[in-house]
């Protein structure tokens, strides 16, 4: 790790040379300035990493040059060192953004601990702000993966959204990604830096969700020992995701509707109201219309919920994202568990892409990290891919059964073909198959399209 760099400035040439060695000593790189024109001069953003200056100088007094430095570099830590601290001037070089002050005469200990409290201050500080930077990175709109026309079109209706503090209710199969579409919203939003609450609906019994949502008050029922906070106030001034809405209890379904009507809410038990301000974002795989007109689900939660709408496409109608998705999780592999899997290859790649993946994307993961458990070779290939999803390989049973196959391939085609008028497209909805797959095996058997019509 390269050396911390500090600068020092005071007038006192021999304070300089006592400072600097103590701190070299330290394992510090030190340089130090007696005129703080000079000082300021010299200083350039993102090259240092503390500076300690005196204030009582001439030419520039210590303030003086704490404010420049700061606006420069408002990140950088600044240790004030006087001989005459007062309450005024320790509250002046604070307000003007001082780390610490420093009174004369110190010992090089008292110097050792000011200074590494400094150094540890801006590290964390600069940790924090990495992992707001990455955590942004990870649910930023570039790192959904996918580059099909129908996920652009969702993700250019998302990015408009996410700035909208508005309802959002996100439709779309299991494992298709609703939550990451959530994520986004949120951390794409002016509420960033405030919690991001995910809650199952589905997973939380009914007997508790009013008490996990909503909290209680210590002895509001058998149980209730202490005071809780509910998973809804936990959100309070960030985003409460509610996943798989659709299975809301209906005694939920009113409070929540209360709730989301009068900003506040009662916990179990409780006599005074909670305020508490968040946006909410929900997802559903059912279909909440057909609930409503079924008295599943109330009808004024539901344009509550709904004000504005994101459906997320299933993976079979995004198949240029399976190759991209599946390298994805290759590569994930790879890092976690120090493999080469260089890919799939071109026999589990067209698998792959004709295979409906009635599980999505949480189905195309599982089935990636499965293959590389058991992958002996470069690639992942297509015997090993057979092993997970249903795939158009041939087995090895000798030559009769595999031109009997082969025939019935022809044949089946030909009827099809000949039942739409040689149309491809109307074949492939037809039969339920992938364009590509009928030239594929057109291609496969030599055959042209009009050889196969009578």
């Amino acid at each position: 790790m390269p050396a911390t760099k500090i600068m020092i400035v005071d007038n006192e040439e021999g304070l300089c040379r006592m400072m600097s060695a103590v701190l070299m000593d330290d394992g510090h790189a030190v340089r130090t300035f007696t005129s703080p024109l000079e000082a300021v001069d010299f200083f350039r953003p993102g090259t240092w990493d503390l500076v300690i200056s005196d204030i009582k100088m001439p030419g520039m007094d210590g303030l003086e040059l704490l404010q420049k430095i700061k606006t420069a570099d408002p990140a950088i830590p600044v240790i004030m060192i006087t001989a005459f601290a007062t309450v005024e001037m320790s509250i002046q070089a604070l307000r003007k953004g001082a780390y610490d002050m420093l009174t004369k005469p110190f010992e090089p200990d008292e110097l050792l601990i000011r200074v590494r409290n400094a150094l540890s201050h801006k590290q964390l500080k600069n940790e924090n702000r990495e992992l707001r930077r990455k955590l942004q990175g990870k649910f930023n709109f570039d790192n959904i993966i996918g580059g099909s026309r129908i996920l652009q079109q969702l993700l250019d209706k998302v990015e408009k959204v996410a700035v909208r503090d508005t309802s959002v209710l996100i439709t779309g199969e299991s494992g298709s990604g609703k939550e990451l579409i959530a994520q986004a919203i949120h951390y794409n939003s002016p509420r960033k830096e405030k919690p991001f609450i995910p809650i199952n609906c589905g997973a939380i019994p009914e007997s508790v969700m009013e008490s996990e949502l909503f909290g209680h008050k210590k002895g509001a029922f058998t149980g209730a020992d202490v005071d809780k906070q509910g998973l809804i106030q936990a959100a309070d001034g960030g985003t409460l995701f509610l996943d798989e809405v659709g299975n809301l209890p209906l005694s939920i379904q009113k409070t929540l509707l209360r709730f989301l009507q009068e900003k506040e809410f009662r916990r179990i038990g409780d006599t005074s109201p909670t305020k508490v301000d968040v946006r909410l974002i929900s997802a559903t795989n059912s279909d909440l219309g057909k609930d409503v007109d079924r008295g599943l689900f109330r009808e004024d939660l539901f344009y509550r919920l709904n004000v504005i709408n994101l459906h997320l496409p299933p993976l079979r109608q995004r198949k240029p994202d399976i190759i991209l998705l599946a390298t994805h999780f290759i590569n994930e592999q790879n890092e976690k568990f120090k493999t080469s899997i260089t890919g799939l290859s071109s026999e589990a790649l067209q698998a792959a892409t004709d295979y409906s993946w009635p599980g999505n994307i949480r189905q195309l993961k599982n089935v990636i990290e499965a293959c590389m458990t058991i992958e002996t070779g470069q690639q992942i290939g297509l015997e090993t891919l057979s092993q997970f999803i249903e795939t158009e390989a041939i087995s090895d049973q000798g030559d009769d059964y595999n031109n009997a196959l082969a025939q019935f391939e022809i044949d089946y085609l030909r009827q099809l073909l000949n039942s739409v008028g040689g149309n491809i497209e109307a074949a492939a909805q037809k039969a339920n198959m992938n364009m590509a797959t009928i030239y594929r095996k057109l291609k496969k058997y030599g055959l042209r399209k009009g050889d196969m019509l009578d």
